[in-house]
């Protein structure tokens, strides 16, 4: 762009694209407290379980030498409520399940979402999940299996929304923004994590675990209505933007393709190492997320041995860090990008290194301070923050690489990293299983291999240039 360039950048958070940041933002916390809602109910669901010593005791105690907390027992149920006698393996398929709904979607619903436009995908999928929780308190009474059903069917829905945000970004962000924008939005799955691990325990001691599924599940009925009534495809079609808004992303966007094309280059993405480098990522990335995710309010009530209230308040605030990570990642990154000192391969490599490197090392660290209050918690807060790092590198390489099917890909990343959530619960759930203190131990050394091997393969294969298969090949036709 010329001279009056930097002046249609103009508004940031008065600019509608920012606007839809925080729209969707809205939409990331709805999706994630819905997913993560059972990681802090199962504590009051199972009763004693969740320390796997004694997979079916009932009213379980911490032991007499336990360092003591301050607040309730360790144990309280709430009146009314069910209590289920799940062991830590049934409690590791019931984690992983929605995982299996997701990677069912994720390649179909990203294909789709960039021919049947986003906004409908990503709509359907929010509502669909929302429902879904308000009847899971229906399917625990009702048995294991329909629970197992319904969480299925609820990542089914959850990849349908996942997926499509990128068809959306491909078409709303301006390269210089897509750090910034897609981080803000991102921002919304920390934050959620957050909130519903902060105030879930305080939820299921005071109405019972049941209103966890209740409260979320309408919140995210509420979300569907903004969406469906806010939301555009693309800037071209939306009804408030700007002229000069609308010209910036569109100018911004030029060499972009704008038209959809049907056919799908497999054979050349099979090919591409750059593309097997971003899928490295998200499967290191999304092992130990899941972890931390799923077992966190499980690992802080069985290690630190603290009631369901303080175990969900204690797991909410390594999302804080994350929340912030994430924003200021992407603000870092964009900056680093608008004033050229780095080069864009640089800046995602570098991000990428951070985002796994340093929440590895705080997983190894973490099984040596198991005795320290204080420790624990300061490493607990640090990996989720740190791997949010990662937002910023690999996350949204595909937008880097191929954007006119970053949809697409973005589909299959997220199945890779699917893939590594299922794997990570089931291990997570078997290894515990066998011993609590080496198993946890073995949890987290396993986690940072992991990391480590998938970093090196990214470091050395990750590219940020569009691909030639990814080019627009125009056409002529008279």
């Amino acid at each position: 762009m010329d001279a009056p360039s930097p002046r249609r950048k103009g508004p940031h958070f008065c600019s509608l694209r920012c606007g839809l940041a925080l729209i969707m933002l809205f939409s990331n916390f709805t999706l994630i407290t819905q997913r993560v809602s059972l990681s802090i109910a199962i504590i009051a669901m199972v009763n004693g379980t969740q320390r796997p010593a004694p997979p079916n005791g009932s009213q379980g105690s911490p032991p007499a030498d336990a360092p003591q907390r301050p607040g309730p027992p360790t144990q309280q149920v709430q009146a009314g409520t069910s209590v289920y006698e799940w062991s830590p393996e049934t409690q590791g398929i019931i984690f992983s399940s929605i995982s299996y709904g997701i990677i069912l979607t994720l390649i179909p619903s990203g294909y789709l979402a960039g021919i049947f436009g986003a906004k409908q995908m990503l709509g359907a999928g929010l509502l669909t999940s929302s429902l879904l929780t308000l009847f899971t308190p229906t399917a625990a009474d009702l048995g294991v299996t329909l629970l197992v059903v319904i969480r299925v069917l609820q990542g089914v829905a959850q990849g349908m929304a996942w997926t499509g945000q990128f068809t959306i970004w491909a078409k709303w962000a301006p390269p210089l923004e897509r750090s910034k924008l897609t981080s803000i939005a991102g921002s919304g799955a920390a934050f959620g994590s957050f909130i519903i691990l902060c105030v879930g325990g305080l939820i299921s001691q005071a109405l019972g675990w049941p209103f966890i599924f209740y409260i979320f599940g309408g919140i995210g009925c509420v979300c569907c209505v903004l969406w469906f009534t806010v939301i555009y495809d693309d800037p071209q079609h939306h009804p408030c933007i700007s002229v000069r808004e609308k010209e910036h992303i569109v100018s911004s966007l030029a060499q972009q393709p704008t038209a959809p094309r049907r056919s799908v280059p497999i054979k050349a993405m099979v090919r591409c190492l750059p593309l097997w480098a971003i899928f490295a990522g998200f499967f290191s990335h999304f092992w130990l997320c899941t972890i931390i995710v799923t077992y966190l309010p499980t690992y802080i009530s069985s290690v630190l041995h603290v009631n369901v209230r303080d175990s969900g308040v204690l797991s909410s605030l390594p999302f804080v860090a994350a929340s912030s990570c994430t924003i200021l990642g992407g603000q870092l990154a964009d900056r680093l990008l608008s004033r050229k000192l780095l080069r864009l391969v640089t800046v995602r490599k570098l991000f990428s290194s951070l985002g796994l490197l340093l929440p590895s090392l705080c997983a190894v660290a973490l099984p040596f301070v198991a005795s320290s209050y204080a420790s624990t918690v300061a490493l607990l807060i640090l990996i989720p923050g740190t791997s949010n790092l990662c937002d910023s590198g690999f996350i949204i390489n595909t937008l880097d690489v191929a954007p006119r099917y970053a949809s697409f890909l973005m589909g299959i990343s997220r199945g890779f990293g699917l893939l590594a959530g299922i794997i990570a619960s089931t291990a997570t759930g078997f290894l515990v299983s066998q011993d609590s203190v080496s198993g946890w131990r073995n949890v987290f050394f396993l986690a940072a291999a992991v990391n480590v091997l998938g970093l090196v393969f990214y470091v050395t294969f990750g590219q940020a240039e569009i691909q030639d298969w990814a080019q627009e090949r125009p056409l002529t036709r008279l």
